[in-house]
């Protein structure tokens, strides 16, 4: 009977702890978000050197 309170409160603690870990995880994104400029100014670094259109054939 006991058991249900108990259960819910390391329910709510695992969440809270999950929220912590995310909102530590969005922190560390943010500051390295600055640091990655391998391209020009405004150029998205994982799109540089990306041709739009057909691709041209490799041979192999």
């Amino acid at each position: 009977m006991g058991r249900q309170g108990a259960d819910k409160r390391n329910k709510e603690r695992a969440r809270q702890q999950k929220q912590k870990d995310k909102a530590a995880d969005r922190e560390v994104r943010k500051r390295d978000k600055g640091v990655r400029t391998d391209g020009p100014e405004g150029e998205d670094p994982d799109l540089a050197g990306i041709i739009a259109g057909p691709q041209p054939i490799v041979e192999e």
